[in-house]
């Protein structure tokens, strides 16, 4: 995954913080807590709806793109 530009949305900030989690388990040995993964599925969940919402956005905004073109 390439760099993200921070805008300071939070759907970025999510993801950077999932990734810096993912990154901090992988440099290290040993088992991973359920704390730890608790963390990851809590920021994935966030990151989900999220990226759900902005595709109920555009598919609305598309709709009444299509209204005003008709």
């Amino acid at each position: 995954m390439g760099y993200l530009p921070d805008h300071g949305l939070p759907l970025i900030q999510l993801k950077e913080q999932r990734r810096d989690l993912v990154v901090a388990l992988q440099n290290r040995n040993g088992p991973i807590s359920g704390w730890e993964l608790m963390q990851i599925a809590a920021v994935q969940q966030a990151i989900s709806a999220f990226e759900e919402v902005i595709a109920d956005l555009d598919a609305e905004a598309e709709e009444a793109e299509m209204e005003v073109a008709a």
